[in-house]
């Protein structure tokens, strides 16, 4: 009998280490060995990973470098994704909090008056009293079944979650303002090439009106030479336009209004940076996407162990100290109360309550791992998606630089013929024509392979790792 204490105690503490979630594994997935695609990037060595820092530094543009760090201060959903993880990390805090015992200090203070027919009053009892009282009340729940612990660990798994959603949108809003960026120099290029063209029509354009005058040329070249002015200046005026858009997209993304914002025109050539891939199982943990899917996976893991923890008795203790009185004299003695004593609960009839409860937090936990799955593959798909886009571009740039090559030999072998009379116009501007979409489509490759650049970082998880949810955690 005297050894009953300790066994209750022993019995208490082995209880209270159980814990009903099932053992928690990530989704069995399988990683290729290597990517399908291959482009002008190069397979990383172990230390030669993509560096944890300011990705876009590598395409050597301090303008963008500037722009990128106000993103972090200044863009109001990257502000309010941040309070979403800080709301995460308290709920995370509030679960955790059950683990430990709550003490609250309370008290009251009342005039009463009670009735004359009150029933079962006694003759001597006071028509007036006050009824006053102060103290402390303390509580415990033992956590036999894992209920709380797990209610903590789906929390604390649920804000590392947040975490990785906050970097994903980091990361996100930090690609989408490079592509922006580079939209703006793009049109930028694009508007400097049509202004050089307006300029080239004019000088045709005067050319022709003297060949006319002279009765060298026919009269209509002078309209054909006018219309592809005209063309070339509408077409600058749509890519002011469309510069416009981009630079207000670039606005929003650092937080400020348009109307407050511009950015300087600029031609100058863009770095295209040599980019390390890796292997395609590190993709695993260098993306913070796929890092949220299988944190949130954990943390329906753990909620189908609290579900199953309610099947179970709940016991706790409960204590209650202070004193009372009906004036304002406490702290004597024989005012004081107090109790102590323990509470269970137990479900018995419940109309299938907790099996449907349980249920849906299984379910739950095989969408938290389906979606987990989706999010890798999609992952291999971006990075695929992106590594062939610069494939394809870096031949496709070839092949529009030889094209711009031949087109200006045209050019300048139809405007000899045409000074000396020999040459049609319609030559003239045939090879005018040609030279401009020429020029045009190379400069659009040369953007499009900077947004495939910012493509294929952004695919491959940026700055980011998986080691930064320990500290979020």
């Amino acid at each position: 009998m005297r050894d009953r204490p300790q066994l209750c105690v022993v019995l208490a503490l082995a209880l209270a280490g159980c814990n009903l979630a099932p053992d928690y594994h990530p989704p069995a997935l399988t990683a290729p060995a290597d990517y399908k695609e291959t482009g002008p990037w190069h397979a990383a060595k172990p230390a030669d990973d993509l560096s944890r820092g300011p990705w876009w530094e590598r395409f050597g543009d301090r303008r963008l470098d500037a722009l990128e760090v106000r993103v972090e201060g200044a863009n109001p959903d990257l502000a309010a994704a941040a309070a979403r993880y800080d709301q995460a990390r308290a709920l995370a805090d509030e679960a955790a909090a059950g683990l430990s015992p709550q003490v609250a200090l309370g008290g009251s203070l009342s005039d009463n008056r009670q009735s004359g027919d009150r029933p079962l009053r006694g003759s001597g009892q006071p028509n007036y009293y006050g009824a006053n009282q102060v103290g402390v009340a303390a509580g415990y729940e033992f956590d036999f079944w894992g209920r709380i612990h797990n209610m903590a660990v789906s929390g604390t798994r649920s804000a590392q979650a947040s975490a990785a959603d906050l970097a994903t949108l980091r990361l996100g809003l930090q690609a989408e303002l490079a592509v922006a960026y580079f939209t703006v120099r793009g049109l930028d290029d694009q508007a400097a090439l049509l202004q050089d063209s307006v300029a080239a029509y004019e000088k045709s354009l005067s050319l022709t009106q003297r060949l006319v005058a002279g009765k060298i040329v026919a009269g209509m070249d002078v309209s054909r030479a006018r219309t592809q002015l005209e063309t070339a200046r509408a077409q600058l005026s749509d890519t002011q336009a469309r510069r416009s858009i981009a630079e207000h997209s670039v606005a929003l993304l650092v937080g400020a209004a348009p109307a407050d914002f511009s950015l300087q025109r600029e031609t100058n050539d863009i770095a295209l940076p040599s980019i390390p891939a890796g292997v395609p199982s590190t993709l695993l943990q260098r993306r913070p996407d796929i890092a949220a899917a299988e944190r949130r996976v954990a943390a329906a893991n753990s909620v189908v162990g609290v579900t199953r923890a309610a099947f179970y008795p709940t016991l706790s203790l409960g204590l209650l100290g202070g004193f009372q009185s009906t004036n304002l004299n406490f702290f004597n003695l024989p005012d004081s109360v107090w109790s102590i004593g323990p509470g269970i609960t137990l479900p018995l009839l419940d109309g299938g309550r907790l099996d449907a409860e349980e249920a849906a937090a299984v379910a739950q936990f095989k969408e938290a791992g389906a979606n987990y799955r989706s999010a890798v593959l999609r992952a291999f798909r971006e990075v695929e998606d992106d590594a062939a886009q610069l494939r394809w571009l870096a031949s496709e740039a070839d092949s529009e630089a030889a094209a711009v090559t031949a087109a200006q030999q045209t050019l300048d072998a139809a405007m000899r013929l045409y000074r000396q009379g020999a040459g049609s116009y319609l030559d003239v501007t045939t090879a005018q024509i040609a030279l401009l979409q020429a020029q045009q489509a190379a400069l659009d490759v040369k953007t499009r392979r900077l947004l495939a650049d910012v493509g294929l970082i952004r695919a491959l998880g940026g700055g980011w790792g998986a080691d930064a949810l320990d500290a979020a955690g």
